[in-house]
């Protein structure tokens, strides 16, 4: 018997069953307290009655769909936090590893959808003409004199959509591209493997071009500009991240963010680039970043404005190890999940299981 029933013997009946049992003027004679062992006050019994009362609930909530959720991130080592908030509420938050909620955690290529927004508040601003501007008329200076033909003529759509055509600077290069002396001249001058706009290669460069032609653009650091128009409007923190060996902020990777602002930032884009009230980003660009631009050829997910498109319908910011900000506006939810930075996390392994996680327990939280 549960600890606060032990006070309490009911005489001729059970405990109540629900809420609808537990009307106190109905319990037993009219004016009269029903019988029980032992010596107890009548608010020791108010107390009793009332945590009694609050069984079935409790019992719901025990077997119900965030039991399940809870039940379902039993087995993933790997996560170090999960929160789910359904309209206006956080329905699930738990931080079963890691550092926890509230202590900065590195988002890795989340990072590249942060960028994305940006980009969309530069061109609100007329800092940017449209996607369909060139690296040569936006920041034709980050532009090496030896850089690859046609590198001048990749546009910003090209860019955020990880269709430059470059060769990447992500897997096997990552390591030899920020060893290198000067990270967008690398970049720059590799040589074309597609044509621009038509074949998604993922690539951190392309995002770190991006990245700085922003800064370029706006005549603020990646930093500044990421506190000024995300930071600042949703009370969030922001710290300094990577620089390259010129000083440009890495517009793509190693970004640190607190679990709960990775929170805010999925709620905002779920709900159409407002948050508490304010339009942070515009509403036309997170609707254009929700359309497929591009296929990874790994997940087989679409790809929009620096964000992954699941068939079921979220709008998903992907880190290695398994970071994610997700939003899913059509049923209200919006997701953060930090995981172990060290590890990796493939499409067909934790990053398989994680997305299994999101079609399955989180939107049953609906």
């Amino acid at each position: 018997m549960p600890l606060y029933l032990t006070a309490l013997r009911w005489k001729g009946a059970a405990p109540p069953r629900s809420a609808r049992d537990c009307d106190l003027r109905g319990l037993g004679n009219r004016g009269k307290w029903p019988n029980y062992v032992g010596m107890t006050t009548r608010r020791t019994f108010l107390a009793a009655t009332a945590a009694a009362c609050a069984m079935p609930a409790l019992l719901r909530a025990q077997s119900g769909p965030v039991a399940d959720l809870d039940t379902a991130i039993s087995d993933l080592t790997q996560l170090h936090s999960l929160q789910v908030r359904r309209g206006d509420t956080v329905v699930f938050a738990k931080a079963p590893r890691g550092p926890g909620l509230d202590r900065l955690a590195n988002i890795k290529s989340c990072s590249k959808s942060v960028v994305a927004l940006l980009l969309g508040t530069a061109i609100a601003r007329g800092e940017i003409a449209s996607v369909g501007a060139t690296l040569a008329e936006v920041a034709p200076g980050i532009l090496p004199a030896d850089a690859t033909p046609g590198a001048g003529d990749i546009t910003m759509e090209d860019l955020v959509t990880l269709r430059a055509g470059l060769e990447r600077t992500s897997g096997p290069n990552y390591g030899e591209w920020v060893s290198s002396r000067n990270w967008l001249a690398n970049a720059l001058r590799r040589p074309m493997v597609a044509e621009p706009g038509q074949r998604m290669l993922y690539s951190t460069g392309s995002t770190h071009i991006l990245g700085a032609a922003l800064a370029e653009a706006t005549g603020q650091s990646l930093l500044a500009l990421a506190r000024d128009r995300l930071g600042r409007p949703m009370g969030i923190e922001i710290p300094p991240w990577t620089r390259d060996p010129q000083g440009y902020y890495l517009g793509g990777n190693e970004m640190a963010l607190r679990p709960t602002a990775m929170l805010a930032l999925a709620t905002m884009v779920r709900d159409g680039g407002s948050y508490e009230g304010a339009q942070v980003v515009p509403q036309d660009w997170i609707e254009a970043s929700g359309r497929p631009r591009g296929r990874s050829p790994w997940s087989g997910m679409s790809y929009g404005y620096g964000w992954f498109l699941t068939r079921s319908g979220y709008m998903l910011g992907r880190g290695y190890g398994g970071q994610i900000i997700a939003a899913h506006a059509e049923r209200g939810l919006a997701v953060a999940i930090t995981s172990d930075p060290g590890l990796p996390a493939r499409s067909q392994g934790y990053f398989g299981a994680l997305t299994d996680l999101l079609d399955g327990p989180v939107l049953a939280l609906a």
